[in-house]
């Protein structure tokens, strides 16, 4: 997953890059420039448009895991700050934060745990 966003990033740098280059090719008047500028271009929105829709379908697929489990609540701060011994405590217990892309896909706004069994 890390690997597919800096991969977004570094093809979203080079396509910034291009379009700050196509400006230079403008104001000079290099057509043939503009057409291999535009081609690429194309190709990178391509890929990166690629890349999101599977990152997305990689979320998708493990919220929809996540939600299948039978029991959600709210973390309290004290048992956040104790992870570990909760973890112990309730076997599979799976911990999804409202500021990661799986919180924010699944729309939670608190730190909230997901387990097979009440907790």
């Amino acid at each position: 997953m890390k690997q597919q966003a800096a991969e977004i990033k570094r093809l979203s740098d080079k396509l910034d890059a291009l379009n700050r280059k196509e400006k230079d090719v403008i104001t000079k008047g290099l057509d043939t420039d503009l057409t291999e500028m535009d081609a690429e271009k194309a190709t990178l929105q391509a890929e990166i448009e690629r890349l999101r829709a599977e990152k997305s379908k990689v979320l998708s697929a493990k919220a929809q895991k996540i939600q299948k489990l039978a029991f959600s609540r709210p973390i309290t701060k004290a048992e956040q700050a104790d992870m570990g011994a909760l973890k112990k405590k309730v076997k599979g217990l799976e911990v999804v934060h409202p500021m990661t892309a799986l919180g924010r896909e699944m729309g939670i706004k608190e730190v909230t745990g997901f387990a097979r069994s009440q907790f």
